[in-house]
């Protein structure tokens, strides 16, 4: 949504042939995708409407409930054990005028559902002394699923792991406006900003703001999509499978004729519900997205090969060839480390098809793996907790995601030690890069999709301010009074991007400027103002060791308040709300 700075590990191999064994029956039909026809078909996935394409949709026999859903019935109870001597009791038995008459039996005491969700493990970042480490690399994140998994969370009035908040994801959620590059030839456009510091006294936050060109409608290549759905038990729920098929039909809204997709699908094994099928026949997807029903396993590894020989079979170099996982992550039948399915994910990302993780749910939702796969995939992971959700993620989003203008995004900044003594990246634990993977165009990064934006936020300590690292004893090595640049240079800012399916990247460059004569401003943009409110939030949910004690709930809340501006469809004034509900959340009881 990943490891933190390490080097590249030599990818183990997962074969095809190594997983296809542990394929199984298919529990639905598949069914070969038609020829493409130029009028589009559309309608609701009755029960006649998809018998005509072979797709059952006639409820569910009592068989097949329990096949599919049920639990086998309990064992018949043991007889009874003879009665007890005359004149005696026991502990389950009461005397009454005489006679004995036993206790009903205690019910079955249900264990608790066990939580299993995991989380990546992310420490937040460290300070940094600008004399010994000028250099911040990252790859870029235009992943929203912390955000809306959090707000589960305080919906739920949870107390959520602080592994779950991703603050370059939280911040990331939001549109900031940022001016608009005009060439796909130079996609990106950067915006910075310098002003104090809300929380620590004396320290400033460089704001960086990176917007993506927004391809026109004419200039959007073909889609080849392969959904490739979890139908194991697990997803049995409204708010899993039932949430993804509605997810489904949204994108299916936004087909056009000359897209493609293939609906896939895996529980004890794995199969193809429909094979790549033109966007014209909306209603063929629809009942092949209505057909698919949760029950047994959850083969993980085997639903990706399969889903990988569907988006193959619809491959085109100048298409858009990605597959789109509905999951809660939840991998229990065949190959199930995390390491393998992520160097598995990495080597098919060559061929050109890249994957991108939706997850659904509560309770075992493997954000960790999500994340993992993704990143390897160069997609995205979002995480779809209701359905105006899913309306924002497969609406006129979706195209952020689906039509790429830049692959392998990574941003460097390097501060200058005359001006900056301290600084600190705020979130992307998981995205940190060496400063050699950054003109390394071997090294993976982050993909950006039209139209997206990517925020950064740092928190710096200018020179003469106050230091969180102590002064060093020798001279040489102390931090010195600064000056110097009367331009106000603070840093400099690299973003080194590859153009969809080239082998070479590109760059460009701007210089971070704060002048002397200028200082960080009082009332930063309303963007900056609004990227702090909610950097505020992540860290204070995290209880990261950076924010000031006495900067709390109310002053982020007044933080937020001040920097809504227009807000036409209500994220923030949803997040207001979130930290007013953050406000009430109980004290951790467990790890």
């Amino acid at each position: 949504m990943p490891n933190r700075n390490p080097p590249r590990r030599s990818r183990s191999s997962l074969t095809l042939a190594a997983v296809a064994a542990l394929m199984t029956a298919a529990p639905f039909p598949v069914v070969a995708a038609p020829l493409p026809i130029p009028a589009e078909r559309d309608g609701t996935p009755t029960e006649a409407a998809c018998r005509e394409f072979g797709f059952d949709l006639s409820p569910r026999s009592d068989l097949d409930d329990h096949v599919l859903n049920r639990p086998m019935p309990a064992p018949p109870p043991p007889p009874p054990p003879p009665p007890p001597p005359p004149g005696s009791a026991t502990a389950n038995e009461v005397i009454v005028s005489g006679s004995r008459v036993g206790r009903l039996p205690s019910p079955p005491v249900r264990p608790a559902p066990v939580d299993t969700e995991h989380y990546p493990d992310a420490t937040p970042n460290p300070v940094r002394r600008t004399a010994e480490q000028p250099v911040s690399t990252f790859s870029i994140d235009v992943d929203t699923a912390a955000y809306a998994n959090v707000r589960r969370f305080l919906d739920q009035g949870q107390t959520l792991p602080r592994d779950a908040v991703r603050v370059e994801e939280m911040i990331n959620y939001f549109d900031y406006g940022y001016a608009r590059p005009t060439s796909a030839a130079r996609p990106f456009a950067v915006t910075t900003a310098v002003t104090a510091s809300p929380w620590a006294p004396g320290r400033q936050i460089v704001h960086v703001g990176l917007q993506g060109y927004e391809l026109p409608e004419v200039e959007r290549r073909p889609l080849n999509l392969t959904f490739l759905v979890d139908v194991s038990g697990s997803m049995n729920s409204p708010d899993k499978l039932d949430l993804a098929k509605q997810a489904m039909n949204l994108i299916i809204d936004r087909l056009r004729p000359q897209d493609r997709v293939a609906v896939a699908y895996y529980a004890e094994g794995a199969g193809t519900t429909l094979a790549p099928t033109s966007g014209a026949e909306k209603l063929r997807l629809r009942c092949a997205v209505a057909s698919l029903r949760a029950s047994g396993g959850t083969a993980g590894a085997t639903g990706m090969t399969n889903a990988y020989d569907q988006a193959q079979a619809s491959f085109g170099p100048d298409k858009v060839n990605r597959i789109l996982m509905f999951t809660d992550g939840d991998f229990n039948v065949g190959v199930t480390d995390d390491k393998r399915l992520e160097d598995y994910v990495a080597d098919k990302r060559k061929t050109g098809v890249y994957l991108s993780v939706y997850g659904f749910g509560r309770g075992n939702y493997q954000d960790a793996r999500m994340q993992a796969i993704a990143q390897a995939g160069n997609g995205t992971a979002a995480y779809v907790d209701d359905l105006n959700e899913a309306r924002r993620l497969f609406g006129a989003q979706f195209d952020k995601g689906a039509f790429p203008i830049a692959d392998d995004v990574k941003i460097q900044v390097e501060f200058n030690p005359a001006r900056v003594a301290e600084w600190r990246l705020i979130g992307y634990e998981t995205r940190l890069l060496n400063e050699e993977d950054f003109n390394n165009d071997a090294v993976d990064a982050g993909e950006v999709g039209s139209g997206a934006s990517v925020t950064a936020l740092y928190e710096i300590t200018p020179v003469g301010g106050p230091t969180q690292i102590s002064e060093r004893r020798y001279p040489d090595n102390r931090i010195t009074t600064g000056g110097g640049d009367p331009n106000g240079e603070i840093g400099f800012i690299q973003v080194r991007y590859k153009q969809p399916g080239a082998a070479r990247s590109e760059m460009i460059q701007q210089v971070l400027a704060n002048p002397l004569a200028s200082p960080a401003s009082a009332q930063p943009p309303e963007a900056t103002r609004w990227a702090i409110a909610v950097a505020a939030f992540a860290q204070k949910l995290r209880g990261d060791p950076w924010m000031s004690s006495d900067y709390g709930w109310t002053r982020i809340l007044e933080q937020a308040q001040g920097a809504r501006g227009d807000d036409p469809y209500g994220d923030r004034a949803e997040f207001v709300q979130l930290v007013r509900a953050a406000q009430t959340l109980p004290e951790r009881g467990t790890p």
